[in-house]
């Protein structure tokens, strides 16, 4: 919330296509529409789910709109919901993404400094997702916290070989959710398997 009334409604974000605006309306959304739930599982429902984002978002492009969808964001969903009912285990990635998404939608700012609970809580997250996050990878993939542990998270196929990719855990995190451009790692390995890499996750 407070990123969010930070950039104020048309500040980009990381989301291409998206203003601070979207963003507010898909968490919302996400929480509080079965359908936009439902479209963003199923592709084929995918556009039913924009639609409606944008048309939250339609509402929010100036100040005083904007302040209130915020603080609709701001209020806890329904415990009925099923976002309600899966806690940190579908937020926590979630929140962090989209915060850093607005935070550094205008160019680079320096990273958060997270708290050392924060920061293990990510690092599980990060670390159970992995595997799907890099499917498409053909190069072997190990995360490496700086100063921190490392986990071997995906196995390279065919002749490719494995890159260390290396940084704090919410900017691995980010690197994991395609957003590797903005985040502060490195990734280090030979060159064409550093390129194979970058090529199903652009900016990795």
């Amino acid at each position: 919330m407070d990123a969010l009334r930070t950039a104020g409604p048309t500040a980009p974000t990381l989301c291409a296509g998206w203003e601070a605006r979207h963003v507010a309306a898909h968490v919302l959304l996400r929480e509080r529409s079965p359908r936009v739930g439902i479209g963003l599982a199923i592709p084929a429902l995918t556009p039913q789910s924009d639609r409606l984002t944008a048309e939250l978002a339609d509402t929010a492009r100036d100040a005083a709109g904007f302040a209130a969808l915020v603080d609709q964001v701001a209020r806890p969903a329904s415990r009925w919901t099923p976002v309600a009912w899966a806690g940190d285990a579908a937020n926590l990635v979630e929140f962090y993404v989209h915060t850093e998404d607005v935070r550094r939608g205008a160019g680079p700012v320096p990273p958060r400094a997270l708290e050392p609970e924060l920061a293990r809580a990510l690092w599980e997250r990060l670390t159970s997702m992995a595997r799907l996050s890099y499917r498409r990878s053909p190069v072997g993939i190990v995360l490496v916290v700086t100063d921190g542990p490392r986990k071997a998270v995906h196995r390279p196929r065919g002749d490719h070989g494995t890159v260390v990719v290396r940084g704090e855990v919410g900017e691995l995190t980010l690197h994991a959710l395609g957003r590797g451009a903005a985040a502060a790692i490195e990734v280090v390995g030979a060159p064409e398997d550093v390129t194979a890499v970058q090529q199903v996750l652009p900016g990795g």
